[in-house]
């Protein structure tokens, strides 16, 4: 466990260059050359509040991508302990879940390091200078999108594309421990 961690807010996030199961190499200097708000967010193939809000992610991909947003999603479990992580599961993941959004794969467990990345789905928002302005969880409530009081990124996203003053700019993310090789 790597605990807190990681880029703080204000802080400028580790630069990245992975590969995505879509067959290319994704760099994040790439991506602040063209979007001014971008959600990094580490996921798992396995773990069930990621698949709760696969939904929400997509949703807020297609919805905010027009306006100059951008998801990435990254997973960075350790696939020697826990095959159904490896890449090629990525790919199927990617593929049954017709994610609308890049999936790379962080072998090294380097960016997710770097991120202070502690649990699947654990979000990362980034502005366009590549400055953290917001970490942590999609919502108040994985379970389900009604219930949600609290949409902690959208509203991050929101006031960053308005050019405002993100209000919650730390939340608790919730689902499972990233698994850190050993």
């Amino acid at each position: 466990m790597v605990g807190k961690t990681g880029t703080a807010i204000g802080g400028y996030a580790p630069d990245f260059e992975l590969p995505g199961t879509n067959g290319t190499v994704h760099h994040l200097a790439k991506y602040l050359e063209t979007y001014r708000a971008i959600a990094v967010v580490f996921l798992s193939n396995q773990c069930p509040e990621v698949q709760l809000y696969l939904d929400r992610l997509k949703q807020l991909q297609q919805e905010l991508s027009p306006q100059g947003f951008t998801l990435i999603g990254i997973n960075a479990n350790d696939a020697e302990q826990y095959p159904e992580e490896d890449f090629d599961s990525m790919k199927q993941f990617a593929e049954q879940n017709q994610l609308n959004f890049p999936y790379l794969r962080d072998v090294t467990q380097d960016v997710a390091y770097s991120f202070g990345a502690e649990k699947t789905p654990h979000v990362f928002l980034l502005n366009q200078a590549g400055i953290l302005c917001y970490r942590g969880g999609i919502d108040d409530h994985p379970e389900s999108s009604e219930a949600a009081q609290v949409a902690y990124l959208r509203n991050a996203i929101l006031s960053m594309l308005a050019g405002e003053t993100i209000a919650q700019t730390i939340t608790e993310p919730c689902g499972c421990a990233l698994k850190w090789r050993t």
